[in-house]
């Protein structure tokens, strides 16, 4: 057992915990945040996709005692206020998703996404901040599967979300 303290969508947790315990078990059981999915257990689809310190992680492949002194962003944190987070809006205006199993995980990626910046595998130019187009969007998303296959609705939400939340210097190109 070891002592943990973890900032969840700005509220302090002092907890004991199995240092064995996932990230996203911790969510899920001990803290009953229950947006983000356990979908392969493996790191492997991103359904467990939530936010340490702004940085998307897959929260079912990292240890909770790890996050001891961090701020984790989990989906129902996203919003802020009376309103939905510009990402969340815009899967609705798009139709971004199906049967939701996988939309926590992406919507979390996205925001962590549009706030990293930066090149990616298939950046050409290294010297320029990348342009991000549908091309640039569906690698930088690529950790984060759709079994019903909304990826043209998904790639046209990030493209009108990233124009009005991208990190400074982005470029945006919508591209359909």
């Amino acid at each position: 057992m070891a002592s943990l303290t973890v900032r969840v969508n700005d509220v302090e947790h002092h907890l004991e915990v199995d240092t064995r315990t996932s990230l996203l078990d911790l969510l899920r059981e001990r803290l009953r945040l229950t947006g983000s999915k356990k979908g392969c257990d493996h790191g492997q689809c991103g359904s467990c996709t939530v936010l340490v310190d702004g940085r998307r992680v897959n929260s079912c492949l990292l240890l909770a005692v790890v996050c001891d002194g961090s701020q984790v962003t989990t989906v129902e944190g996203l919003a802020g206020g009376d309103g939905l987070h510009p990402v969340q809006e815009a899967f609705i205006e798009q139709d971004a998703f199906q049967c939701g199993y996988c939309t926590p995980g992406q919507l979390c990626s996205v925001v962590g996404m549009l706030d990293e910046g930066g090149p990616s595998a298939i950046t050409e130019d290294l010297s320029t901040e990348p342009v991000l187009d549908a091309a640039e969007i569906r690698e930088r998303m690529s950790g984060n599967l759709c079994r019903c296959g909304a990826y043209v609705n998904i790639v046209a939400a990030i493209e009108q979300a990233a124009a009005g939340v991208a990190a400074p210097g982005a470029q945006v190109e919508a591209v359909r």
